[in-house]
């Protein structure tokens, strides 16, 4: 289970150190939302926000070949982010931001497992401009377009940028890369695909 293990450890790694809470755009599935709200004591009406994206359940990289079930991941009860069960399936981090809202979006994937390559592992050939799709819950689609692909020693994971960024819609897709060294403890970086938002498309 040699390689399985160093796919978990790798992303497991990283995730203990960015500690991610929830973000911008990210709400219980059993919040209610109303279509206003009333400031209190003025009684005027506030604009009411957009209401957050369906929940993400599908994914599709047309550019490698990726067609993906999403798995909802949490965190752990050490504060780690949870991984995909099944190498084949990629995982959407629930608690973060949803595809498609304000802020960054985080889907994980191993690379490969003990059977062969997993879902991921043609990651890091993605080329600025390819898309990325992700189909939602409610059947509606949204499309992103990869502005950039980037490896990261596990030292200097930018969790903050990939968890938390600012200033428009982003997906990041995160798997394993770089060295594989079973003596500390498998692979020594992360690869990271930033795609900003493109177009949401109705059911």
């Amino acid at each position: 289970m040699v390689l399985l293990l160093a796919g978990v450890a790798c992303l497991i790694m990283w995730s203990a150190w960015s500690s991610p809470g929830p973000s911008n755009g990210a709400a219980p599935e059993t919040e209610p939302r109303s279509p206003a709200s009333t400031s209190a004591g003025t009684g005027r009406h506030e604009p009411a926000a957009a209401p957050a994206p369906a929940r993400p359940v599908a994914l599709t990289i047309p550019a490698i070949a990726v067609r993906s079930t999403l798995e909802g991941l949490a965190m752990n009860g050490d504060g780690t982010v949870e991984v995909p069960q099944h190498p084949g399936n990629a995982g959407w981090y629930r608690l973060g931001t949803r595809p498609g809202a304000q802020g960054s979006a985080v889907i994980l994937g191993h690379v490969d497992s003990v059977r062969g390559p997993a879902v991921f592992y043609r990651l890091a050939t993605l080329h600025r401009g390819n898309l990325v799709n992700v189909r939602l819950a409610d059947g509606s689609s949204v499309r992103f377009r990869v502005r950039s692909v980037r490896l990261y020693p596990n030292a200097r994971f930018p969790a903050e940028k990939v968890y938390a960024a600012r200033g428009g819609r982003f997906l990041n897709l995160v798997t394993c890369g770089g060295e594989y060294d079973a003596s500390r403890g498998g692979y020594q970086a992360n690869v990271v695909v930033n795609a900003r938002w493109v177009s949401t498309s109705a059911s």
